[in-house]
């Protein structure tokens, strides 16, 4: 299991903010794996090494986000979309007073 400083450490490899889904690793380790891929650095070790970083650093922060575990309480859920929680509750109350 990994710690905070190999975690950060690897977020900063992909060039990642403090908050990142899923998709935007994915996406950072992608842009990053076409610019250090070791094909468009022949005869160099430079993208052979980018590329061991990238992918220790991709591995790492899926494996951690593949650990994660979500809530599945409503308050947890409407913090993570409050706009559809209002729009919920405007309904709601909107079909309860007709």
């Amino acid at each position: 299991m990994a710690n905070f400083i190999e975690i950060d450490e690897a977020r900063k490899i992909l060039g990642l903010g403090d908050v990142a889904t899923l998709k935007e690793i994915k996406g950072a380790y992608r842009r990053l794996a076409r610019r250090y891929h070791p094909d468009r650095h022949t005869g160099s070790d430079q993208g052979q090494e980018a590329m061991k970083k990238l992918n220790w650093a991709y591995k790492l922060l899926e494996d951690y986000c593949r650990a994660y575990k979500y809530s599945f309480r409503e308050e947890d859920v409407a913090r993570t979309y409050p706009h559809e929680e209002q729009m919920r509750k405007w309904r709601e109350n909107w079909f309860n007073s007709i």
